[in-house]
């Protein structure tokens, strides 16, 4: 484990890619089997494969109160520590300098104790955790809570996990990603790739498949030019969630775009599945419904990470699954295919509800590109996904195969009200913003949504020392600050939210710029934020679903 934590604090130690790839490659290539498969799933940032569908079930109150017995340390200095790191790893390296008994402590030894943390029930838990975390090194230790936590933080993708694969084996990536794609597993990748076994080709049913991913434009004009094509097809993109459907004979799962099983959430598409009469792999969007319109998105997030529905809430939000495309037919893998023919086989399976097949246009030229994008965005919906015909289905990879249009729904000048402590490579800096709008009938400024994107590395830093000296209340990690500083922010979408005493939350905001030119009295106010609400997401803008859908 030693030897593992040393080779990570080696690559987060490196912000180029390439000498992350090499140092990572070096530490695979010495590895027998067994570990390179532990230690592939680890560096991933996964105490499990995705494929084996575990969780630790570990929540923060066991691990802190692990951490404060064998450091002890108390929960006021433990806290301090954290402030100081704002990562979990970090933090535990840190409290246990000094305070374990290091001993040598193999990778398969902490695999056992990753498995005993998951099996445990409740308080149980706390006894395999600690038992190991008196035994690490520091630095070993800091490494265990990062797998833990699910939050590497060294600057290491999975993508980049893929390169050191082929690098410690002279693969092509292409290989190793194609062998990765059939495994649904990066440490049975890893292991593939060692002993030169590239001839997997084949979708395996109930292993998940990495996505297909879409790259960002910002107009119709850039969306033809980097395709470089002279006809695109179109879909709305949808307000719901990305979900995989799996079926086959009675077995039917469900998996969402993190590649967590969530079939339980959604019992009506399972219940729906054997009316498809074919053995499938779909790829589509969950929305929900009711009276034959689809609602906004909050609606949905009743059913999220649920693993049983009751039946008023299925009464109440119902779904529906929008497919565009079939990955998988009857015992036929169709990545390589078409996206042209993976569409007409799909229009030829004649889905019923709650299937649907997504609203597909053709588009000749930017100009009309903008139109479709101006109608789909009046229907309510986010923007538009742009394809190439003609493109094969490639999974885990953002390419210009497939682009998504989608410009901010309007902006809105703000005030921040609160920071807090950022984490990873923006530790050491206050980098998120709560901001706030005037409700004018009250006088009060009312929060709206937070951002954390959009500035410089240098402009937080400026703005830290800023916000240090506006301080009114420090609570640790969050600070309130004197409402004092404007910004502009963009945002794609307006939901009704509890946690805001305004009742609204922007949704995916950032940052425009800094307008110190714009005092507080004329910042936006709550009427502004309802009124744009009320034009693109109240009942009016439910769009029906044959405007959304065609089967």
């Amino acid at each position: 484990m030693l030897d593992f934590a040393r080779a990570g604090a080696a690559v987060g130690a490196t912000p180029a890619t390439l000498e992350k790839t090499r140092i990572l490659g070096a530490y695979f290539r010495r590895l027998g089997e067994d570990d390179l498969r532990r230690a592939a799933v680890y560096m991933s940032g996964r105490a499990f494969p995705p494929s084996r569908r575990r969780t630790l079930g570990l929540g923060w109150s066991t691990l802190s109160k692990v951490v404060s017995s064998v450091s002890r340390r108390d929960e006021a200095e433990l806290g301090q520590i954290f402030r100081k790191h704002s990562d979990l790893g970090d933090w535990a390296g840190e409290a246990l300098d000094g305070r374990t008994q290091p001993e040598v402590v193999t990778l398969q030894e902490v695999e056992v104790t990753l498995d005993a943390i998951r099996t445990a029930r409740g308080t149980a838990k706390a006894a395999p955790l600690e038992s190991m975390l008196r035994r690490l090194d520091p630095e070993a230790a800091r490494f265990f809570i990062k797998i833990i936590s699910g939050e590497m933080r060294i600057g290491l993708s999975e993508g980049l996990v893929e390169a050191a694969i082929a690098e410690a084996f002279g693969a092509p990536i292409t290989q190793v990603k194609r062998v990765h794609l059939v495994t649904g597993d990066i440490g049975e990748t890893a292991v593939r790739c060692k002993r030169g076994e590239f001839e997997a080709s084949t979708i395996t049913l109930f292993q998940p498949v990495r996505f297909m991913l879409a790259s960002p434009v910002e107009t119709p004009g850039e969306a033809f030019e980097r395709m470089a094509a002279g006809t695109v097809w179109t879909e709305e993109k949808y307000d719901g969630v990305r979900c995989q459907l799996h079926r086959q004979a009675s077995r039917v799962e469900l998996f969402s775009r993190d590649l967590k099983e969530t079939t339980g959430a959604f019992p009506e598409l399972t219940e729906a599945a054997p009316s498809i009469g074919h053995d499938v792999l779909f790829d589509g969007e969950v929305l929900a419904h009711r009276d034959g319109r689809v609602l906004r998105f909050f609606e949905l997030q009743r059913r999220l990470g649920r693993k049983q529905v009751d039946a008023v809430l299925r009464r109440d939000v119902p779904v529906v699954l929008v497919i565009f495309d079939v990955l998988w037919l009857d015992g036929r893998t169709l990545l390589d295919e078409p996206l042209t023919t993976r569409r007409k086989l799909l229009e030829g399976l004649g889905l019923e509800h709650p299937f649907l097949l997504a609203r597909l246009e053709e588009a000749t030229d930017p100009q009309h590109l903008d139109r479709i994008f101006a109608e789909t965005r009046e229907r309510g919906n986010e923007g538009l996904m742009v394809k190439d015909p003609i493109s094969p289905y490639t999974p885990g990879r953002r390419g210009l195969a497939w682009l998504k249009l989608k410009r901010p729904l309007a902006t809105l000048d703000v005030v921040v009200t609160a920071v807090e402590w950022g984490h990873g490579k923006r530790k050491g800096v206050l980098s998120d913003y709560t901001f706030a709008v005037k409700d004018t009938r009250t006088g009060r400024l009312v929060n709206v949504g937070k951002a954390y994107t959009g500035l410089t590395d240098a402009e937080i830093a400026t703005f830290t020392e800023r916000f240090l000296a506006m301080t009114v209340e420090d609570m640790g990690h969050v600070r309130m600050v004197r409402p004092e500083v404007v910004l502009e922010v963009a945002f794609d979408s307006i939901q009704h939210s509890g946690r805001h005493l305004s009742g609204f939350a922007l949704r995916f905001p950032r940052i425009v710029r800094i307008r110190d030119d714009k005092p507080v009295d004329e910042i936006d106010t709550l009427e502004r934020v309802a009124g744009l609400y009320d034009r693109y997401f109240g009942e009016k803008s439910e769009v029906p679903l044959s405007e959304v859908a065609e089967t």
